[in-house]
């Protein structure tokens, strides 16, 4: 409706400009045939012009009154589709991408679409209808120059559109990757800032930014100056337009075929169409320039999400929290061994276990197929009998609670931190989690409590703290799966001891799967799995695996033990 309602009010306000020309040549040939004391058509075309004039005042403020609405209903719709697709593209691809290149060409193809869709509706729609007015209105009056304009603003834009297709628009793509490498690295290295401080590297990351904006500013001061030397070629052209407009007319007047009205209305003609056509190739490399911009948001919607819901997917149901791994093959798509072939496991319903190897053994791939971070290749993995690939991902997933070893929490309140997996608790739970996860002391500590800011990936807090509130997180989601990637390696020994304990507490009762960098915090678990490329080499408690003399499990604890020892 909107929309509707935009096409009407800027098809009278084109309208306007089409038949203004003809009044101001009946006003002139009036006051030419009148005497000054015969007005009366004098003033009668004079009080259309002035309300032609107001009609055109109000159409342009109701048009922009409907326009702005549904352009800022089109940018938000763009923001939230570019979000709905990145964030439902596959791990691996979140892996090799720059964070802050993806944020800038999502905020950069906003800006761009607002350009685009303003030129497109309020410039280039407006100049068609315009040009083609005009040019239809003088085939009424004079034919002759008419024909003339047909033909040079045909060529014109025919000029217009070729030279900024072939020669403007690789430059304006140019400029736009060096913009996507300067947003890229600049989220880079603030992000990193901490490490940058760490080395006293301030003045080398100086020298490396300057290199991402000279390249920037090179390629934007090509393109630049490629588009100013274009527009001085246009104005030419325009002024060749003019002369050979005012040129026909005189040598109709002279012949007796046009009066002086005739020729006021050319030079108001020309001076409506010349608005129109001067802008018409800025409307082009305007248009050409957005183009080039969005395309990485364009990308994005193109582009295929990895991991889909199938269309009849239902939302998983978990009780006992039963995982089965039943002959899966699984590569990721950049390599072409698989680091899965017919694998197959079954871990009981509140099982705790451990998995266990060198770096690139398969651990970390296990956890992320349990999420369905990844689709498999072969095979099916089941939680409680249902193949997770039948199920939607996001059910999936609320039924296991993460605590990586690395936590990343949001710029937000430690409220809604410990509350992200469960948004409708309360104030009681949010605490008591915070107590079990030995969080409640230090967050009473700062001045704000539960409602302190952590700041950008939790940053405001230290490593232990940030541990503890992702810990908490965990135990308020109350899932039946619990996933923990070393989950107490950040903490103190004090702090590590307590916790270890709460999520001792935490475990019962629920499946746990423990990603063991330290084999000395796995002692009590149910099983070992030992990892080693892809395969389970062997399986067992501590004290089985340890007995065992050709134990790989057996190795791996008496070198780290070697190294505590060193320490």
């Amino acid at each position: 409706m909107l929309g509707a309602l935009s096409l009407f009010f800027l098809f009278i306000m084109t309208s306007i400009d089409v038949i203004f020309p003809i009044f101001t040549g009946k006003i002139v040939d009036a006051m030419i045939t009148s005497s000054p004391g015969e007005s009366e058509d004098v003033l009668k075309t004079f009080w259309i012009i002035i309300m032609l004039a107001v009609l055109f005042s109000v159409t342009r403020g109701l048009l922009y009154q409907f326009y702005n609405r549904w352009e800022c209903f089109s940018m938000r719709d763009l923001l939230l589709d570019s979000l709905f697709k990145v964030q439902r593209f596959s791990t691996n691809w979140h892996a090799n991408s720059f964070a802050g290149g993806t944020v800038r060409k999502i905020t950069r193809a906003r800006t761009s679409f607002e350009i685009y869709e303003d030129t497109l509706f309020l410039n280039v729609f407006p100049a068609i209808l315009i040009l083609t007015g005009m040019t239809t209105m003088l085939f009424f009056f004079l034919p002759e120059v008419a024909l003339f304009v047909m033909i040079m603003v045909v060529l014109y834009c025919g000029f217009s559109i070729g030279i900024s297709v072939l020669y403007l628009l690789p430059k304006y793509k140019a400029s736009a990757n060096a913009d996507t490498s300067v947003g890229a690295d600049l989220a880079d290295v603030i992000t990193g800032n901490q490490t940058v401080k760490a080395f006293g590297t301030e003045k080398s990351e100086d020298r490396i930014f300057f290199q991402t904006a000279e390249d920037w500013r090179v390629k934007t001061l090509h393109s630049y100056l490629s588009a100013n030397t274009v527009n001085i070629i246009r104005d030419l052209c325009r002024d060749f337009i003019l002369f050979g407009m005012l040129g026909i007319t005189f040598l109709l007047w002279r012949d007796g075929k046009a009066s002086p009205g005739d020729i006021a209305m050319v030079i108001t003609s020309f001076f409506i169409i010349n608005g129109y056509l001067r802008d018409i190739g800025l409307y082009v490399s305007n248009l050409l320039k957005a183009i080039s911009e969005m395309e990485d948001a364009i990308y994005f919607w193109k582009t295929d999400i990895a991991v889909r819901d199938k269309p009849n997917a239902t939302d998983i149901k978990v009780q006992d929290g039963r995982i089965t791994f039943d002959n899966v093959r699984f590569a990721y798509n950049d390599q072409g061994e698989p680091i899965y072939d017919d694998f197959s496991l079954n871990i009981k319903s509140g099982e705790k276990v451990a998995l266990v190897g060198h770096s690139g053994s398969g651990k970390s791939t296990f956890v992320k197929l349990v999420q369905r971070l990844y689709d498999i290749q072969g095979g099916e993995i089941r939680i409680d009998g249902q193949n997770i690939a039948n199920v939607t991902q996001s059910s999936l997933r609320k039924t296991i609670a993460l605590v990586p070893q690395e936590p990343i929490l949001f710029h937000r309140s430690l409220r809604e931190n410990i509350a992200y997996g469960k948004p409708d608790a309360s104030d009681e739970d949010i605490i008591e989690a915070a107590k079990q996860a030995y969080a409640h002391d230090f967050i009473e500590s700062l001045d704000a409590g539960y409602d302190t800011l952590v700041g950008e990936r939790g940053i405001k807090l230290s490593g232990g703290e940030r541990q503890r509130v992702a810990i908490a997180r965990a135990i308020l989601a109350d899932a039946p799966i619990l996933i923990l990637d070393e989950a107490t390696s950040s903490l103190d020994s004090v702090s590590e001891h307590y916790i270890q304990k709460a999520l001792e507490n935490l475990m019962k009762g629920r499946t746990a799967i423990t990603i063991a960098h330290r084999l000395s915090t796995i002692k009590s678990v149910d099983r070992i799995l030992v990892f080693d490329q892809g395969r389970i080499v062997e399986q067992g408690r501590h004290e089985e695996l340890i007995a065992r003399e050709t134990s790989h499990y057996k190795t791996l604890y008496e070198i780290q033990a070697l190294d505590l020892i060193g320490e």
